[in-house]
């Protein structure tokens, strides 16, 4: 259903609307407008920003890319009708919509990440297919922290007691922080963010949320909307909320698990499983793809320095792309269901990826082993961490493979690689020059 933004405005006395667009790393940038000023601009190409946003590093940075001076041409936003929402912790009616960008020709922005995740979309699309995700998105509470040098803690909940050890699936652990699900669940649901399960996780103040499967486009645009929301309610209760692939020493990492399947779009079965139950060539085939190109993807599902600090042995993170039915040790878990519910769940992500670069790595990954028809290797019984950690170890390794693997390349667009890579590798110098506690705790005296 096609929404128009005047009526909308006009009926909920809107007074300002956010214009949002995600940077690479999943930071919403944009404009803030009177809501007159909006809809002037949106009819006369006036939502401009300039391209170079989408080359900007996680700490602000601009890479020196030709192409994304910031000195040079702009782009312009163009609203994404249905994404408009309600921004439910102001006082005065304030909107947010989404935006894609475009250039002043009419061509996508294909640097943007939404053009990226519509690019691998747009390949499903023209083979009569529609991908159906889920993703699981976890997170930590931790107590206000304003000195980057101090290492995180856990927040102070009812009791006036923080966590000190791990409360797994634990109710009343969750329910020392009920007022503030109760304002994210208040806030989903006005801007019809369609949340599920909360649980507790493994770490001190870990949590997850779990998404009701659905069109991936829609899924990434409420994930995108979800990290913002949890910050703001957090925040609201002197909380910081961190979606960090691994914020602390001695907790777990934080994963963005996402469920997938691909169904046919005339007939709305799914393709990964036969009348019978069995698996489908199309469903093995697509594992396939997912273990061939993972290596080359994972400067998408684990784009920090921080990233890989998560995926380690003994972890609750996979180390390898194996696969195997309902098994959590590996890479990609296969959840036992009826053959309408057949999925692959990709447990490899962290939390801090951008959710629509996370969900076009992950789909692209699987198109091109049905196209390519690769064949998986066997299940693993048992753990999979009894067999060889072969993910990349580290971002730059990982940066390479992306570099070399050109079907991949095409799939998200060179463009696009090219100038994740400048940002990434501008993040990773940035990195190399500070100084850790680690190193002043063991190398100041002693070396």
């Amino acid at each position: 259903m096609t929404i128009d933004l005047k009526s909308w405005i006009e009926e909920r006395r809107i007074t300002e609307v956010e214009c949002l667009v995600s940077d690479l790393s999943g930071i919403a940038r944009g404009k803030i407008l009177p809501a007159q000023k909006f809809l002037r601009a949106i009819g006369e190409q006036g939502l401009r920003l300039p391209e170079s946003i989408f080359g900007q590093t996680v700490t602000g940075e601009y890479i020196e890319e030709r192409d994304l001076d910031p000195r040079a041409s702009d782009v312009f936003l163009r609203p994404v009708p249905e994404s408009i929402r309600m921004v439910p912790w102001y006082t005065e009616p304030t909107a947010q919509v989404i935006n894609d960008a475009f250039y002043f020709d009419g061509r996508p922005v294909d640097v943007a990440a939404r053009a990226v995740l519509k690019r691998v979309l747009d390949l499903y699309a023209d083979k009569g297919w529609r991908p159906v995700v889920a993703p699981e998105l976890e997170f930590f509470l931790v107590k206000v922290n304003t000195d980057p040098d101090y290492p995180l803690e856990p927040p102070v909940g009812r009791s006036g007691r923080p966590e000190t050890a791990r409360q797994a699936y634990g109710i009343d652990a969750v329910n020392e922080f009920d007022p503030l699900f109760e304002d994210v669940y208040d806030y989903c649901e006005a801007q019809n963010i369609d949340v599920d399960t909360l649980t507790h996780e493994s770490g001190a103040a870990q949590m997850e949320m779990n998404f009701n499967h659905g069109n991936a486009m829609e899924l990434a645009d409420q994930t995108f909307l979800f990290k913002r929301t949890l910050r703001q309610a957090a925040l609201g209760h002197n909380v910081y909320a961190t979606f960090m692939a691994k914020p602390m020493q001695d907790e777990p990492g934080s994963s963005m698990h996402i469920h997938q399947s691909v169904v046919d779009v005339e007939t709305g079965r799914n393709l990964f499983a036969a009348a019978d139950g069995t698996n489908t060539e199309f469903f093995l085939h697509y594992i396939g793809g997912l273990q061939k190109y993972l290596w080359a993807a994972m400067p998408l599902m684990a784009p920090y320095v921080n990233s890989y600090r998560r995926l380690v042995p003994d972890s609750d993170a996979p180390v390898n792309a194996h696969w195997g039915i309902d098994n959590r040790t590996t890479g990609f878990r296969v959840p036992v269901s009826s053959p309408e519910g057949r999925r692959v769940e990709n447990r490899v992500p962290g939390a801090d990826a951008n959710p629509y670069l996370a969900f076009a790595a992950s789909l692209a990954c699987g198109y091109l082993g049905v196209m390519e028809k690769i064949e998986p290797s066997k299940p693993v019984e048992g753990s999979a961490y009894q067999l060889a950690a072969n993910l990349p170890r580290h971002l730059e390794d990982a940066l390479r493979r992306l570099n070399r693997t050109k079907p991949l390349k095409d799939m998200l667009g060179q463009r696009f690689v090219n100038v994740l890579t400048q940002v990434k590798e501008e993040e990773s110098r940035a990195y190399r020059k500070v100084i850790s506690a680690w190193e002043r705790e063991f190398l100041l005296l002693n070396v």
